[in-house]
């Protein structure tokens, strides 16, 4: 039963955090008079900022339960968006001065994502 705690944590952030990225998506879409993606933007922008927060309030030791870092990093964050992961990992490789691995991670995200997108919708079409 023990094993199966952390993803109890992470299901209810994630649920949590798709409701919101769902709500703030339509509410900055909806007052939106173009075609640009503005909801998701700052969706995307808004997670990077509390995934910031929150694992900066880690490193000073402020957020320490695990079902808390569960909860809110790894399930609110990550229903919320998952460029916020993407940020933070790629946060991390600066740190840690892994500048080709950085630089590959980002730009191959990006490149491999929209190409594995094309290839999903032109397989399916």
């Amino acid at each position: 039963m023990e094993l199966l705690r952390p993803f109890f944590f992470v299901g209810i952030g994630g649920l949590l955090g798709s409701i919101a990225r769902y709500g703030l998506h339509l509410l900055i879409s909806s007052r939106s008079l173009t075609v640009f993606p503005w909801g998701t933007l700052v969706v995307n922008i808004t997670g990077c900022l509390i995934i910031g927060l929150l694992v900066g309030l880690e490193s000073r030791m402020v957020l320490t339960s695990d079902p808390m870092k569960w909860l809110l990093i790894t399930g609110l964050c990550g229903g919320f968006t998952t460029f916020s992961t993407y940020s933070i990992e790629g946060m991390s490789l600066l740190h840690q001065q892994q500048y080709l691995l950085f630089f590959a991670y980002m730009v191959g995200s990006m490149v491999l994502g929209l190409l594995a997108t094309f290839l999903g919708y032109g397989l399916i079409r």
